[in-house]
């Protein structure tokens, strides 16, 4: 019994203090980051051009605590951004010793790789994506009413568009897990191409803060180009049946 239990009491203790480790990451950075909220939150503001469309040129807050919160809110994002290397090697330090060799290799290969798409659809939101819309949206209805934005809301918005960009993003990485473990084939996602137009301008519209075609298709149109990009991916990563047997008799020779 002693030597069953062993080995789950060692991994729960692995599991602590791997835990512990990315929690004290996260708090150090985030503290870190809440030094500098202001020129974070600036930041953030910078999409929109100084919300020179705005009186005052600055946003607003209502409630006493809404900018406070804010400034939380945006120093805890930018501590997991901060933190989150060190948090993805504490979790690749943990499940590496329960993976042969060759999924140790997808793994370490993986783990850059969706981090950079990541950042890249973060940028891209950023970058690209969100100056448009929010100059749509403080010039539509201007004549008619005067825009004032809370801060709250802007910042909020912010985040939620940076973070589903970087998960779009995510589609070309997960496509070739998918392939590679075969959860999915290439003749499958070709075969469902139409499918995947579709439900890239249904997340555009989802996505984009507003309802005008040409930002939903600033969104649709990368999906597609990631997606298209992720079924090439999975063409080489697909394994066939033949492959799958022969690879197990390497890592598993008969004795």
């Amino acid at each position: 019994m002693k030597d069953a239990e062993l080995p789950i009491a060692y991994h729960l203790a692995e599991l602590r203090k791997r835990v512990t480790w990315s929690a004290i990451a996260v708090l150090v950075c985030t503290a870190v980051a809440f030094v500098f909220h202001e020129q974070i939150i600036q930041l953030l503001m910078q999409p929109a051009h100084g919300f020179g469309n705005v009186p005052n040129q600055k946003p607003i807050y209502t409630d006493l605590t809404e900018f406070i919160g804010i400034a939380f809110k945006a120093s805890l994002l930018t501590g997991l951004v901060l933190s989150f290397p060190f948090v993805l090697f504490q979790i690749v330090m943990f499940v590496s010793p329960g993976l042969n060799g060759r999924e140790k290799q997808y793994l370490y290969c993986l783990v850059p790789v969706g981090l950079f798409a990541f950042l890249s659809g973060a940028a891209f939101g950023y970058f690209i994506l969100f100056p448009p819309a929010v100059n749509f949206l403080l010039t539509f209805g201007s004549d008619l009413a005067t825009p004032f934005i809370r801060i709250g809301n802007y910042v909020n918005l912010m985040i939620t568009l940076l973070f589903w960009m970087g998960l779009v993003f995510e589609t070309p990485a997960i496509l070739f897990l998918l392939s590679r473990i075969g959860v999915v084939t290439p003749s499958f996602l070709s075969k469902n191409r139409r499918w995947a137009v579709v439900i890239a301008f249904i997340l555009g519209a989802l996505i984009t803060p507003t309802f005008d075609p040409i930002n939903q298709s600033i969104v649709a149109f990368p999906i597609i180009v990631l997606y298209e990009l992720g079924l090439w991916l999975a063409k080489i990563g697909h394994r066939t049946p033949r492959a799958k047997t022969k690879e197990l008799e390497i890592e598993h020779p008969s004795q």
